[in-house]
């Protein structure tokens, strides 16, 4: 299998997610500004999944290593990241968004969203990203605490929006080698606003009851893809 370059992956979410993929044995690469913390968290992650397939770059190499990127950045760092990586991004690659315009990027709260004119960080991405890349939202329900700890079993869905079902089936399978996550196709990319406003939701929910939820929806059939 390709790897999986994992923009953001020496933050919380996006090296959870890479201890994730990696213990499911595919291999990824860890993508940073600084190569020298991308290489740390590759090697900190070796030692939490010993024999995993790793290497830690910086982020404009690390996204030519894979078709299928993944954005884990704070709102605040999107659209910098995104400038930065115009160059190397090529066309039929997916950017999977898991960027969330929290209210805490402007010093705000952590529970309210930021409008943005595109209706979505999504959005945003799509409109900045080169010709022939698409970007497709995933992955903003899932917690990072939990995604770091191993030993806990995940059992949650994760809503994808994309404005091609092809390319949402690519990310779909993706996220399915993860034990315990479920993706689901919760329509196009307009839709993303919908599921970055679960989010703040679930944070307001897991402050109040000290947990880490997800989201989980009933009633769907067996074979969603």
């Amino acid at each position: 299998m390709e790897p999986v370059p994992i923009v953001g992956a020496t933050g919380a979410l996006g090296f959870g997610l890479a201890l994730r993929f990696a213990k499911a044995d595919v291999p990824v690469v860890i993508g940073s500004r600084r190569p020298d913390a991308a290489a740390e968290s590759a090697e900190k992650l070796r030692e939490r999944v010993p024999g995993a397939q790793v290497d830690g770059l910086e982020n404009t190499e690390a996204v030519t290593r894979g078709p299928i990127i993944v954005l884990s950045v704070p709102f605040r760092a999107q659209s910098e990241n995104l400038t930065n990586l115009k160059t190397a991004l090529q066309p039929d690659q997916i950017l999977v968004d898991a960027t969330v315009p929290l209210a805490a990027a402007v010093s705000g709260k952590a529970t309210r969203l930021l409008g943005v004119p595109q209706g979505s960080a999504a959005q945003q991405a799509q409109e900045m990203v080169p010709d022939g890349v698409e970007v497709v939202s995933a992955l903003h329900t899932v917690s990072a605490p939990v995604l770091n700890d191993l030993d806990h079993e995940l059992d949650e869905d994760v809503l994808i929006a994309g404005d091609r079902r092809a390319t949402k089936a690519r990310v779909a399978e993706l996220i399915a080698r993860v034990p315990g996550l479920r993706p689901v196709n919760a329509g196009t990319l307009e839709t993303a606003r919908l599921i970055e406003g679960l989010t703040p939701l679930l944070i307001s929910v897991n402050a109040r009851y000290k947990t880490h939820a997800g989201v989980k929806l009933t009633g769907l059939p067996d074979e969603l893809w």
